[in-house]
């Protein structure tokens, strides 16, 4: 297939661009400097320049707390660039692939308590969120054949991520306190890229969650990182409250991946797994100015 990635520099776009191509895809990969979203006559152009099948949404502005006060920048990216690729795809009938989060899911934890699946209705808090939120709707009103993929607790090659961010901060001496009171799950760019691959291949629209398995919080994926990686350092507990960001965060914001497996298709491997395989994935790259780790060097 010909397929069009946008955003093809973020984490994800990085591992799927090869993934895609080595899949035999004719992929053209396009970053911000090559398409800003928020350009709709270069939207249009874009898409409709090229007989292409399929088009990738990876752009979006993801700094949560900055986006309280740049919401109109927010907006512009996750709102209105979504709107620009939704039409552009819907005008010429391409199938048009939108990557969402779980940032969506802002309310209360469900009771009882059970992952969030895609008939539970978002209520989202906050700037990004609502950005976001905006943008799957956007896409959904374009009217085109449309693969709508919420995700969470995204990192992949280079960063920024959360696992290079504790490693650099605990190998600085940085005194580590980091939220116990969120629930998510973490989801490797290495595992997520295959899975898109095979849903694009797939002429199954509609809304998917798609993530790693199981679930942790973010205490627990900060003291499985630095034993991945070997650091030893302490990391104390805190609350969302005590921390105090300026954006709300989502208290539990597991997400049952239902319509991936309807499909047929394999649960995305655990969390750990992602992240060891993170590790190792990034033992030259990433991850390489700590090098010391047995684990990293075995």
């Amino acid at each position: 297939m010909r397929i069009l990635v946008v955003g093809a520099n973020g984490q994800l776009g990085r591992d799927l661009v090869p993934t895609l191509r080595a899949r035999g895809h004719e992929v053209t990969a396009l970053d911000r400097r090559a398409l800003d979203v928020t350009d709709g006559a270069a939207v249009s152009e874009a898409v409709s320049s090229s007989d292409l099948e399929r088009v990738v949404n990876c752009a979006a502005y993801t700094k949560v707390d900055h986006a309280e006060s740049e919401p109109k920048r927010a907006s512009a990216v996750n709102r209105d660039g979504a709107r620009n690729l939704a039409q552009a795809c819907a005008r010429v009938g391409v199938a048009l692939c939108h990557l969402s989060t779980d940032f969506v899911f802002t309310q209360d934890p469900p009771e009882p308590l059970h992952p969030w699946a895609e008939t539970d209705l978002p209520r989202p808090r906050g700037v990004y969120a609502e950005s976001k939120r905006a943008g799957e709707l956007e896409c959904l009103a374009a009217g085109g054949p449309l693969y709508l993929v919420r995700t969470s607790w995204l990192y992949g090659g280079r960063g920024p991520n959360f696992p290079l961010a504790i490693s650099r901060a605990a190998a600085a001496g940085v005194r580590l306190k980091v939220v116990a009171d969120q629930e998510g799950t973490p989801t490797w760019t290495g595992h997520l890229a295959p899975a898109l691959s095979l849903l694009l291949e797939q002429e199954s629209f509609g809304l998917y969650h798609l993530t790693g398995s199981g679930s942790t919080t973010w205490l627990r994926f900060a003291e499985t990182v630095l034993a991945e990686v070997g650091i030893a350092a302490p990391v104390e507990a805190t609350t969302t409250a005590e921390w105090g960001a300026p954006a709300p965060r989502p208290r539990y914001s597991v997400l049952e991946n239902l319509n991936w497996r309807q499909l047929g298709m394999a649960p995305l491997p655990g969390w750990e797994e992602g992240l060891l395989q993170y590790v190792a994935a990034e033992r030259d790259g990433a991850l390489a100015e700590f090098a010391a780790s047995r684990r990293i060097t075995s």
